[in-house]
């Protein structure tokens, strides 16, 4: 595993001892971005845990597919449709955690491979003249790749301009659609913002952005998707409190979020979450992530 590749680990995972990140949780992470054939906008969630990527994601691609795409109608997007609105969403959410624009994006993928079948997978060796090998962006999850072997493989692509970005986003549609196309996406967003970038933004380094019991996103992950800002509160600018400067939300957001624990007044969301540019909020309960949104902005 690479230096980039563990840093990236050690943020997102933390550093478990004993036996490392437990297996089902890795698997439970292990998704794509898959539509719903019931309702063709609608993303869907298999396992409990990437709802704070899947969420932020449903969002804006509500928002672009509502206030960005005429004449489209929400309920009964096409495929082509879906492949276009899926890759501007992701490159949206790409651009917005890039703090410098002339500064370089960050794509995390798998190398690609020749497949033969589940058990024969080589980048290098050459083929038996009998195979029909098939190339594909996303060949390795044709085998089960374990939490050490996937994050050793990862590879980082860089791009130095926005139409770059995008080109390369849709290009690897299959990629996003696929297993680990979650996580991939994720860490595209962590190597774009920077690791030190977020580990400045960070209210508590040790605190991963993956709960390694439960699985769940912390507020600091759903943020850097949400704003770009991979701050811990939800709360209108910063606050002082025993001399250490506690960061919140700088500027009204694209879409909002709510929390059943303002209810419980263990939190307090500010303006610029609960009045967001257009009338779309993830919203948070006790165990989930769910998104609710009108048609008028």
């Amino acid at each position: 595993m690479s230096d980039t590749n563990k840093e990236v680990v050690d943020l997102v995972w933390g550093r478990p001892s004993g036996g490392g990140v437990p297996s089902s949780l890795f698997r439970r992470w292990s998704q794509g971005f898959v539509f719903s054939e019931a309702e063709r906008s609608a993303l869907e969630q298999f396992e409990g845990g990437p709802c704070a990527v899947i969420a932020p994601v449903q969002a804006f691609l509500l928002k672009n597919i509502l206030f960005n795409t005429e004449g489209s109608n929400w309920k009964d997007i096409s495929e082509e449709e879906q492949r276009t609105v899926l890759c501007s969403t992701l490159s949206e959410i790409l651009e917005s955690a890039c703090l410098n624009k002339t500064q370089a994006f960050h794509l995390a993928t798998l190398p690609r491979a020749k497949i033969t079948d589940s058990s024969d997978i080589t980048d290098s060796h050459p083929e038996p003249e009998s195979s029909q090998p098939t190339d594909t962006p996303t060949a390795l999850a044709a085998e089960e790749l374990g939490f050490e072997r996937f994050h050793s493989i990862i590879q980082k692509r860089s791009l130095r301009t926005v139409a770059e970005l995008k080109e390369a986003v849709l290009s690897l549609y299959d990629t996003w659609k696929n297993k680990f196309g979650v996580l991939l996406f994720l860490y595209s967003v962590i190597l774009t913002k920077g690791i030190e970038n977020i580990k400045n933004e960070i209210e508590d380094t040790s605190e991963p952005l993956i709960d390694p019991v439960y699985g769940h996103g912390s507020q600091s992950l759903i943020n850097l998707l949400v704003t770009g800002h991979a701050v811990s509160n939800v709360w209108d600018g910063d606050r002082e409190c025993s001399g250490m400067k506690l960061r919140g939300i700088h500027q009204q957001a694209s879409v909002g979020f709510l929390t059943l624990m303002e209810s419980l007044r263990y939190c307090k969301v500010g303006a610029f979450l609960k009045s967001p540019k257009f009338p779309i909020w993830i919203l948070g309960s006790e165990t989930h992530l769910s998104v609710f949104f009108s048609k008028v902005s």
